[in-house]
């Protein structure tokens, strides 16, 4: 029997190519970039942190659906915001969470909240057509913050998002871009937060007062009727209900706006998807599909997925010590040559003609194995209904060049996309 070749050292980066990029301040994708040339296991020397980067489909499903007894979430960046909510925990009361939510979540469980996304697309479309009509260019960017946070409120809340909420909210989005992509997890909040936090607090206080009250049927009802939460103080409704919020609201957004400036750039994309059957059609709900499949290709939801080796192992043949922290990039394995054809070009027809079934490790914007996001098959049927309500109703043109990307807790388009909208149906 062949015995496996003795494990190697993880290849890494020079200290003096890191220090050259710490001089220069680019963003940490820059660095992520040079070290995955060396292979798709690769070492960062940072100096707070031993770090391995991870790209390689098969160290991935390793890492993130074999082994995460082996490779553990420690804490999260944004517990000073969600607390002790299903993302930032682990073990025990991970498991338990998870237990009492996934139902919520599934296929069948996101019918039940089809009509609201509905609603939300509607309230959205009616905004484009008043700008059709009076010309008054729109910050599209902000259209999808407010329709995706509109779509969650609905959800956790049972109501439609008003216009108090939806500003006091947007302190959540600022905390967010606060939150650099390796930046500690403390559990403080920051100085310059201090008034952010404190709107995020009044919206969840009067959201939950306001279930007590009525108890309208809402995710948010569900966590207060829920048994399985060993939760006297009532924290634990508050951490999850700022965790749905904040997780669908920012996420989706950002994808959005990414599907947006896609179809901006590359309007024969649109035509594609809308000339593959009429609306509803089970080729049209494909095209759709496909569209945002291959926007979260090349922008993943979650573009860095942070774990800590809880003991030593071996790593697609390299030595990774107990203690390390593994930084999983599912940005880079999406736009890798060797995984993909044409890589940096939107082909949503690689979906569909004929549908590319990626391996395990290729493809996952909303991770992988059992940490893999609880709410995906939520956002991605709200991601479908809007665009199944815009696309075939209106044209636009961004009136500023397209921004690039920032990449925080979220890579998310740097600034906003003001744009002019036309109703298809009245060009002439």
């Amino acid at each position: 029997m062949a015995t496996a070749p003795p494990a190697t050292a993880v290849p890494e980066l020079p200290q003096a190519e890191v220090a050259r990029w710490r001089a220069a301040g680019a963003p940490l994708i820059d660095l992520l970039t040079r070290a995955h040339r060396l292979g798709p296991v690769s070492g960062v020397p940072l100096a707070d942190r031993p770090m391995v980067l991870v790209t390689d489909p098969a160290a991935v499903h390793h890492v993130l659906a074999l082994h995460p007894d082996r490779y553990v979430k420690r804490s999260h960046r944004m517990r000073h915001l969600l607390g002790d909510g299903i993302i930032t925990v682990d073990g025990t009361p991970w498991r338990r969470q998870r237990r009492l939510l996934q139902p919520q979540f599934t296929v069948q469980g996101v019918h039940r909240y089809e009509r609201l996304m509905r609603d939300a697309a509607a309230h959205t479309a009616r905004a484009w057509a008043d700008s059709a009509r009076t010309g008054r260019p729109r910050d599209l960017a902000a259209d999808m913050r407010r329709f995706s946070l509109d779509v969650i409120w609905r959800a956790t809340t049972g109501q439609a998002l008003d216009d108090t909420t939806h500003r006091q909210f947007l302190a959540a989005g600022r905390i967010v871009a606060a939150t650099a992509a390796l930046g500690p997890s403390t559990g403080t909040t920051a100085p310059d937060l201090v008034d952010d936090h404190a709107d995020v607090e009044a919206v969840t206080a009067r959201a939950i007062a306001a279930a007590r009250a009525t108890r309208t049927p809402s995710l948010l009802d569900a966590l207060l009727g829920a048994a399985e939460l060993p939760d006297g103080d009532g924290r634990l409704v508050r951490d999850n209900f700022v965790t749905f919020l904040v997780a669908g609201y920012e996420t989706t957004a950002a994808t959005l706006s990414w599907l947006l400036l896609l179809l901006h750039d590359n309007p024969d994309r649109r035509a594609w998807a809308l000339a593959r059957g009429p609306a509803g059609s089970p080729a049209r709900t494909a095209a759709i599909r496909a569209l945002i499949g291959e926007t979260l290709r090349l922008y993943p939801t979650a573009w860095l997925l942070l774990r800590q080796a809880a003991r030593d192992d071996v790593l697609a043949g390299h030595r990774v010590a107990a203690g390390t922290t593994v930084a999983v990039c599912p940005y880079l394995t999406h736009r890798d040559p060797r995984l993909w054809a044409d890589p940096g070009l939107f082909r949503p027809q690689r979906f569909v003609d004929p549908p590319q079934r990626p391996a395990l490790g290729t493809y996952y914007p909303f991770g992988l194995g059992p940490r893999a996001c609880l709410g995906a098959q939520f956002g991605l049927r709200e991601m479908a209904v809007l665009a199944e309500t815009l696309l075939p109703a209106f044209d636009f043109a961004l009136t500023t060049a397209p921004p690039g990307p920032v990449f925080d807790l979220t890579v998310r388009p740097d600034g906003p996309l003001v744009a002019t909208v036309t109703a298809r149906n009245a060009r002439g």
